[in-house]
């Protein structure tokens, strides 16, 4: 850190400041600041007026220029998941605090100070931050990798934007009282808090000087990162080389870029660089690693505990911002407010379950009474009868195999449910469980309980594909070849005359809840209607990724006996025809944006490998 630099910038910026007041603006002793002002003097940065205050003179000025800074990177790619039901449809960066967004607090104060080289590393809803580029002039960059990493990944996808510049990097998400930005930085840093007690933020151990020797993750009575930070382009140059071999490195996926800072500062990173496959340029790193400790050196910039906010969640910003306390402009909150008859303050303990692939749901709680609210994902209207949603839960009640649902909409498809407390999953790998689930599927279709719908495979497969046309492509190179082998299937199961049941359509082992009582529930009812019984048996197999001797384990625990012939031609042909169809599913979703890695492919492979063996029946 350049103290001669600090004491030149923060004249400029305050004219007429006193030694006094210098000392307790850059909480340095009166002595220290008396020895920096004669140096500065000496050097002909600054001047001593006949009023009594200091100048930077013309010489100053020209050697501040070094230190100007060039721009800004703001993080704003992330999901925000600790702020559902609120990110499910604004990110987080983009909430607003006393009437005033986030980040465009942030993007004012760095006009304020002449800072007007700004880009923002978008991902989660990124045509959301469109606007800011015709408001702010901004420029947006998109992190493809959003969804699956963390803010390495996010640094590593913006490295070009922040190397050979003076920069800053703030997240899209705080709250900044005063402006704590310049138009001169002296040296890079991270602002930082004191925290007192026990804490889980990232702890720092500093010199008399303030720079940051060792971090260590949760502590005590400790200055921790907190806010913004800020890179020299001598501290970049230095940083990212390592920062793109630890991007390329297994197991980092889930980093921030504060980890791989943290393992160089405490020494470790060598030790995982030479544990490493190294490329010929990562044992350049390993050589040289001793030089890029030296030159990334990271100061502390001590905030007072007032000035900076990261709000953890809805919880801790009710008690910052009172308007969210009862009006928090989202859908679900409201909805959730006039079903229960309380104010939204009352709505608590607000948590994202894990994400479906054709929903969102976060688990709330109301007096002490813990519920879940269901919200369509994107395109979901596309693919979801909710009328006939209504119907079959009508349908099945009296089974008393399925959730007790507090609300459901019929036009929007929101649903509150009850939460069963200490319940889990089916495991697809536990024959015990999935015995259980097999008898209760045995109960649905034994029930006799008709409904005024089917659902009817080739009429899905052809809207499927209308979807899939209409957003695009279907990727797959021999699609044409493979739709015709699922045509030959559908009419070979036409010609069987299977009987028809109602059926869940739907039954992944996710879908089974296993509850502390040792009951079993169902639930998630979007897909059923009137089908062949066996198509269950099918589409639990494929969801649970099952191979060939599990598909036919678990035919044998639905019949509890060996299969005709016919039956195992029926489930084998419902693998392919259920693959297939999850397939097209899988490329719609991914035309509106939505991703499911390697399921896609999973799900193709079903429907032509199981083609094959319905085919040798």
């Amino acid at each position: 850190m350049d103290r001669h630099a600090l004491i030149c910038r923060t004249i400029l910026e305050s004219p007429g400041i006193t030694q006094r007041e210098l000392a307790q603006k850059l909480n340095l002793s009166l002595g220290g600041i008396n020895g920096l002002i004669k140096e500065c003097l000496a050097k002909g940065q600054i001047t001593f007026s006949q009023e009594g205050s200091y100048d930077v003179t013309e010489q100053g000025k020209k050697f501040l220029e070094q230190f100007r800074v060039d721009g800004a990177l703001i993080i704003a790619a992330g999901f925000g998941s600790r702020f559902v039901p609120l990110t499910f449809e604004t990110p987080k960066g983009l909430l607003k605090v006393f009437g005033e967004r986030m980040i465009e607090r942030q993007i004012k104060q760095l006009h304020e100070v002449g800072i007007y080289n700004i880009t923002i590393v978008v991902g989660y809803l990124k045509e959301k931050f469109e606007y800011l580029i015709d408001k702010y002039g901004v420029s947006l960059l998109y992190n493809r990798e959003y969804a699956s990493k963390n803010t390495l990944t996010t640094l590593y996808h913006a490295r070009k934007v922040l190397m050979g510049k003076n920069m800053y990097l703030l997240p899209s998400d705080n709250w900044l009282k005063e402006n704590m930005f310049h138009t001169y930085e002296c040296g890079s840093w991270y602002s930082s808090i004191f925290k007192e007690g026990e804490t889980s933020e990232w702890c720092l151990s500093i010199n008399k000087k303030g720079k940051i020797q060792h971090v260590k993750i949760g502590g005590r009575d400790s200055w921790v990162m907190y806010g913004p930070a800020f890179f020299t382009s001598a501290w970049s140059e230095a940083f990212f080389p390592i920062l793109e071999a630890y991007y390329r490195l297994p197991g980092t996926e889930q980093f921030h870029w504060e980890q791989v800072y943290m393992e160089i500062v405490n020494g470790t990173a060598q030790k995982r660089l030479a544990e490493a496959k190294l490329m010929s340029e990562q044992n350049t790193l390993l050589s040289h690693l001793p030089k890029f400790v030296e030159q990334t050196e990271l100061y502390i910039n001590r905030q007072p505990s007032t000035q900076v906010y990261e709000f953890e969640n809805l919880e801790e910003l009710r008690l910052f911002d009172t308007k969210y306390q009862n009006h928090s402009n989202n859908q679900a909150m409201e909805l959730i407010s006039s079903i229960f008859q309380v104010g939204e303050s009352e709505i608590q303990d607000i948590r994202c379950l894990k994400a479906g692939m054709t929903n969102k749901s976060f688990l709330f709680q109301i007096s002490g009474k813990h519920y879940i609210c269901r919200i369509p994902g994107p395109g979901t209207d596309q693919l979801i009868n909710r009328k006939q949603e209504g119907e079959v839960f009508e349908a099945v009640k009296s089974l008393n195999i399925t959730e007790r649902v507090i609300y459901f909409n019929e036009e929007t498809g929101y649903k509150i449910a009850e939460y069963y407390e200490g319940a889990r999953n089916a495991n697809a790998q536990s024959w015990e469980d999935m015995k259980r689930c097999m008898e209760l599927l045995k109960i649905l279709h034994n029930s006799d309980l008709q409904l005024n719908h089917s659902f009817l495979l080739r009429e899905r497969i052809e809207f499927y594909e209308s979807l899939c046309y209409r957003h695009g492509q279907i990727p797959f190179e021999d699609y044409s070849e493979v739709r015709q082998w699922m045509s030959a299937l559908m009419e070979r199961l036409d010609s069987l005359n299977r009987p028809q049941t109602i059926s869940h359509i739907d039954s992944c082992v996710d879908n089974f809840l296993f509850l502390l009582d040792g009951s079993l529930k169902l639930i998630d009812w979007e897909y059923c209607g009137m089908c062949d019984p066996l198509i269950d048996v099918a589409m639990c197999a494929i969801y649970s990724y099952y191979n060939e001797n599990q598909i036919d384990h678990l035919i044998e625990l639905y019949l509890q006996r060996q299969p005709t012939r016919e039956e195992l031609l029926v489930v084998y042909s419902y693998v392919a025809l259920g693959g297939f169809l999850w397939s097209l599913w899988a490329v719609y979703k991914s035309a509106l944006g939505e991703e499911f890695g390697e399921y896609t492919i999973i799900m193709y492979r079903y429907a032509k490998r199981y083609y094959q063996k319905s085919r040798s029946l």
